[in-house]
């Protein structure tokens, strides 16, 4: 684990800054236009490299082991600062943005909802999203990926919330600020906040879909309370959250506490899920031998049913496929901790308030870990578990998402229903392109699906 230190560095050499900086802008241009190439270029600096979002300095870890350290250490390197004030329009205040002071009493409060027992009472609402969505779909049609996905998956997320539909309108509106949300946050966060203050239209909807997101959820949360014989559902869970450290054993979680963790969760259950199953779709599209292995399996499944929770281990080929999905095309591709005391890091010493960023798609790129690194190869995962070091879709440590087998089951459940009633083949066009927004999505994904 990373050790306090007030010293100075210990006679390391000096920390490298990439190379492209320009006047007030720093890197945002490069990450802007190229982000995937600029992160992957990194560790050819150094194991630390110095780079600006904008005005503010950051320090980027480029080893794994380095990396490990920073993760299992969250009380010195905290999500605090400027970048995740700016995050916090997306998932509020909640496990995935909040500080160190307040995640241990969160995630003893959420943890219940995510336990493993509770995972086959998510399932059903997976498998039934999954199947409204695409039994939609006409046989030959040309399908908008990243919109039928991220559709299929808010529907998933506000079934296992809310365990009932909501009013079309308040479900479209959740979606609409939500996508507003995701698709303006990483600009937001690697722009210069003078620019974010301007009255420009795209700021103005920004700041309208983050006002709006919060009072809708609010408002569902609000009508909850004065019902208490709604169904048995994940927002019941946080509603009945009580703290096991608390001797009165009383729900704790506020209106404006609970809106924060339903924010994490809707961006971990909607466009994160989405996007992976949007690579893994793409992946398959043009590895037919891998498409046809998958639908095997999922042919295996008895006919007639959707699979469920107990299916899972019978799902490997699915489940690697997920694996290498999200070791290509990791969701949270960049992440950053800001120092709350001096610490050492790699050799170096850091004072309070410096900026760190880490990357799952830096790591899981490095040929020395993984050979061939761009080349989609599910049967890696056959003979190999994933290294708790280098392979980090859901990060590591005390901060590990809480969500990852949600996650997982999600992805695998519905990747496995769209195997065994769709062909996917590509289509003409300009080439898939990775937007590394908030999560890495694939930006024009069109397929063609067939019947099976």
């Amino acid at each position: 684990m990373a050790t306090t230190s007030t010293f100075p560095p210990m006679n390391a050499p000096a920390i490298p800054t990439a190379p492209g900086a320009l006047p007030v802008l720093g890197h945002a241009l490069q990450l802007l236009r190229d982000p995937l190439g600029f992160v992957r270029g990194l560790p050819q600096h150094g194991e630390l490299v110095r780079v600006r979002l904008g005005t503010h300095p950051v320090v980027v870890v480029c080893d794994p082991e380095l990396t490990r350290r920073l993760l299992l250490d969250d009380r010195s390197f905290d999500k605090v600062g400027p970048i995740y004030q700016r995050s916090q329009d997306v998932v509020g205040d909640g496990l995935a943005g909040c500080p160190h002071s307040r995640h241990r009493r969160q995630r003893r409060l959420c943890q219940p909802s995510f336990h493993p027992h509770r995972i086959p009472e998510y399932a059903p609402h997976f498998t039934a999203a999954a199947d409204q969505r695409i039994g939609a779909w006409q046989d030959g049609q040309l399908i908008d990926v990243s919109r039928e996905l991220m559709t299929m998956t808010m529907r998933s997320s506000v079934s296992a919330m809310f365990a009932a539909e909501l009013p079309t309108q308040v479900e479209q509106l959740l979606l609409t600020d939500l996508t507003t949300l995701l698709g303006g946050s990483f600009r937001q966060i690697v722009s210069p906040a003078l620019l974010n203050q301007l009255p420009t239209r795209a700021n103005q909807r920004y700041q309208l879909a983050t006002e709006r997101f919060g009072r809708t959820l609010r408002e569902i949360i609000g009508h909850r309370r004065t019902d208490r014989t709604g169904p048995a559902d994940l927002l019941s869970s946080l509603l009945g959250a009580v703290d096991p450290e608390d001797p009165d054993g009383q729900p704790v979680l506020t209106d404006h506490e609970i809106s924060d963790q339903l924010r994490t969760f809707f961006v971990a259950g909607t466009e994160t899920t989405a996007a992976t199953l949007g690579w893994a779709l793409h992946l398959l599209s043009r590895h037919p031998r891998v498409q046809s292995a998958l639908q095997a399996e999922a042919d295996a499944v008895p006919a007639g049913s959707p699979p469920t929770a107990a299916d899972l281990p019978a799902l490997r080929t699915t489940a690697n496929v997920i694996t290498e999905t999200l070791r290509l095309y990791p969701p949270a591709w960049m992440l950053t901790r800001e120092t709350t005391q001096p610490v050492e890091l790699g050799g170096h010493a850091f004072p309070t308030a410096t900026q760190v960023a880490w990357s799952p798609y830096l790591l899981h790129h490095r040929p020395d870990f993984y050979p061939e690194p761009e080349r989609f190869d599910p049967d890696r995962w056959s003979e190999r578990k994933p290294d708790r070091t280098t392979f980090l879709p859901f990060g590591s440590g005390p901060r590990k998402c809480i969500g990852d087998q949600f996650a997982l089951t999600q992805a695998t459940l519905a990747l496995a229903m769209l195997a065994a009633r769709w062909q996917f083949t590509p289509v003409a066009g300009p080439p898939v392109k990775p937007v590394a927004k908030s999560t890495l999505t694939p930006r024009g994904l069109r397929l063609r699906v067939t019947r099976r």
